[in-house]
Order: C-alpha cells, then sequence, then structure tokens
C-alpha cells in the first residue's frame, strides 16, 4: 500500500473516509477528533485540512460515501429482482451484509442523527432516507397491486417499518457487541416482517 503522503489528492479523501468508518466501529463517534483521524492514518492534521475546511466537511464527505455505496447495493438488489417480495428480501439482506462489513455506519448514522441543529452531513442521511422509503414504498406498491402482499396493505407503514426492522436488528447487535453478527440475524428477522405483508397470512 502506497504511503499516505504520497497518494493523490482523491485518494487520500477517500482513506480518511475510510479510517474515520473504521474509527467509528471501535469508538463514539461524537469522541473521534481530527488528531485522532490524522493519527490513525500516520499524519499530520494540516495534511487533512489541506483536502477538507474542517471537521463538519469530513463527515459530509463520510455520510456522502456511506450514501452512494448503500445505495448502490440496494438498487443491485433491486436490478436482481424476481417478484416484489424477493426484491424486499434482496434489500434487506443487502443492507445487513453492508453494516456487517462496515459496523461502525450504524453508530456514525445514529450520532448524525441526533444532532440537535441540522449540518450538510445530516440533511445528506435524511436525504438518502427519503429515497430509501421512495424506493420502497414503489416496490411494496407494486406487490400490493399483483396480489403477493397483503390488499390492506398500508404503504407508508411498511416502507417505515421495513427500514425499522434493520434498526431493530442494528441496534441489538449493538448491544450484545456483535454488529459483525447482523447479517447472521438477518432472515429469521426478514421472516417475521414478510409475514406482516404478504396476502394470505394470518392477522
Amino acid at each position: 500500500m502506497p504511503k499516505t503522503h504520497s497518494l493523490p489528492a482523491e485518494e487520500r479523501k477517500e482513506r480518511t473516509v475510510r479510517t474515520v468508518v473504521e474509527l467509528c466501529a471501535e469508538q463514539d463517534p461524537a469522541r473521534i477528533t481530527t488528531a485522532a483521524i490524522a493519527e490513525r492514518m500516520k499524519v499530520t492534521q494540516g495534511a487533512l485540512f489541506r483536502h477538507f475546511a474542517g471537521k463538519d466537511e469530513i463527515w459530509q464527505a463520510v455520510v456522502a460515501w456511506i450514501t452512494e455505496r448503500l445505495m448502490r447495493r440496494l438498487e443491485a438488489a433491486v436490478d436482481w429482482r424476481e417478484t416484489p417480495l424477493t426484491t424486499l428480501e434482496a434489500m434487506f439482506m443487502a443492507h445487513t451484509d453492508f453494516i456487517a462489513e462496515y459496523p461502525g455506519v450504524p453508530r456514525l448514522m445514529f450520532g448524525q442523527l441526533q444532532h440537535a441543529e441540522p449540518t450538510d452531513a445530516t440533511r445528506l442521511l435524511r436525504a438518502m432516507l427519503a429515497k430509501y422509503r421512495q424506493r420502497l414504498a414503489a416496490i411494496l406498491t407494486e406487490g400490493r397491486a399483483s396480489g403477493e402482499l397483503r390488499a390492506d396493505l398500508h404503504i407508508e407503514t411498511a416502507a417505515t417499518q421495513f427500514i425499522g426492522t434493520v434498526q431493530g436488528l442494528v441496534v441489538q447487535s449493538l448491544v450484545d457487541g456483535e454488529v459483525m453478527r447482523i447479517a447472521e440475524r438477518a432472515p429469521c428477522a426478514f421472516l417475521l416482517y414478510r409475514r406482516g405483508i404478504q396476502a394470505g397470512e394470518a392477522t
């Protein structure tokens, strides 16, 4: 691997983002300082600030990196689609696999969403979640229209519950200190979700 100081600017920015994601898996994101980031990368803080105007811009870049990669995986799951239900399952597994691969992501997201005052990073994160819900709503609507999903399914609630089920797994995994095992628990969690939305299932 090339030394950090010899990397091109864009590669150094991505290295910074990946470093922050790694640090978030180890500690409270709110306590991560630019000094800690620089120390992990073996560069000076001055080197960091040649590419970022400040800490807020670093967090914005991290959220943009997460958003782009998570949505790419979700869209790949949609492209694989066979039926609305199998598409939802593929998206669910893609999301949990992403968290297992990057265990610092949920800590970072929860931390950003707790800010009392919106930042560029929180706005970007909320926009991603809104896009995610819209994608889910379209698939759920298709499933209801085709008869695969319940005729009385409330689309907005079902989309919110989908994301909430993932978040529930995340919270439990954080409590247990085993975020990387979230992918193992995902199939059973999705099965419970599916039983609530699938046509012909008991209420």
